[in-house]
């Protein structure tokens, strides 16, 4: 073995040792360690970071540590507007906070009320039935005393204080205009009354009818009520989320505003007066529709009656002395 030789093996020999040494060393290390904190886990469970896997790894200078994977937060999933939760019901004290208007032009009656003004000037009962559907019979109302004819009734004895009015609760939840036509004899004629009032057209629209044969079902309907010698005044359906999503919508309330002009009775537009709370007063719908998003709630229900109250009392009160000089029936 050359000199050169014995210097190269020389110098593996010490390396070896060397790194042999240091070796033992940091295992003794690791020992002490793991001796002192005994409950110390093996590894990071895999669950615990959600690690992005589709990060680009970037190649890092010499000097530089190594890099940590970027961990990253589960991002939220958009919601589809068709799959939004339920409106959220309105505290009392909220709800007490808005005031109930509209402009007088929405919730006046064009014509006079002749038949309820007799019977008010002849100091006799004054039946009303309020005839519909599930708008009439209080879905979305806390009780049924808060649907819409229970809180008439006492926004019209407010008015005319030691009359006998009565206002009967004909509402059918699910009914259309043909299934309430079929009612009128036993739950209107039947009743004798001086003014109907009837909420129309929202279920038609609802089920996606078409608007031609509704507006027939709709003009006979009407005349059937003026044969009995009552006041009639009709009601459009409810501005609502759920009624808002239908196409047929805008063209039922056109629909039911010409049947009301071309049968001169009168027309509470509903529709209109709702859509100025919302897109005019910037009510919130949960302040005037209950959480389905279909019907009213207490408070939508109550302003409607204080609103049609108004405008009953206007029309059965403009020519009060001609009235009285008529027999009453």
């Amino acid at each position: 073995m050359t000199a050169k030789k014995l210097i190269i093996f020389a110098c593996a020999r010490r390396a070896a040792i060397v790194t042999a040494f240091f070796a033992a060393h940091l295992v003794a290390l690791h020992s002490a360690a793991r001796a002192q904190a005994p409950g110390l886990p093996s590894e990071i469970p895999a669950t615990a970071f959600s690690i992005a896997p589709d990060l680009t790894p970037v190649a890092a200078s010499a000097a530089a540590p190594a890099a940590t994977p970027a961990i990253v937060a589960p991002q939220p999933r958009s919601i589809p507007p068709e799959t939004l939760k339920p409106l959220a019901t309105p505290s009392p004290l909220a709800a007490s906070q808005n005031v109930c208007a509209a402009p007088a032009e929405l919730a006046h009656f064009d014509h006079p009320l002749l038949h309820t003004m007799r019977r008010l000037a002849s100091g006799k009962p004054l039946t009303i039935v309020a005839i519909g559907s599930s708008s009439t019979a209080g879905a979305g109302a806390s009780s049924a005393a808060a649907a819409y004819p229970g809180r008439l009734a006492v926004e019209l004895k407010a008015r005319f204080p030691g009359r006998d009015i009565a206002v009967l609760n004909r509402g059918v939840n699910g009914e259309e205009t043909d299934d309430m036509m079929a009612r009128f004899t036993t739950d209107v004629v039947a009743a004798h009354p001086q003014l109907v009032l009837w909420q129309v057209g929202t279920n038609s629209v609802l089920r996606d009818h078409p608007l031609n044969p509704h507006a027939v079902e709709l003009h006979k309907g009407i005349e059937e009520l003026k044969a009995t010698d009552a006041d009639v005044v009709l009601i459009d359906p409810q501005y609502a989320p759920k009624v808002l999503a239908k196409s047929e919508t805008s063209g039922m309330v056109e629909q039911i505003a010409l049947a009301a002009k071309e049968e001169n009775v009168d027309l509470f537009r509903r529709f209109e007066v709702m859509r100025n709370w919302h897109e005019v007063q910037h009510l919130g719908f949960d302040i005037f529709v209950s959480p389905d998003r279909l019907h009213m709630n207490d408070w939508g229900y109550s302003c409607w009656a204080k609103l049609i109250a108004a405008a009953i009392a206007d029309a059965a009160t403009r020519p009060i002395a001609a009235a009285a000089a008529h027999p009453a029936h």
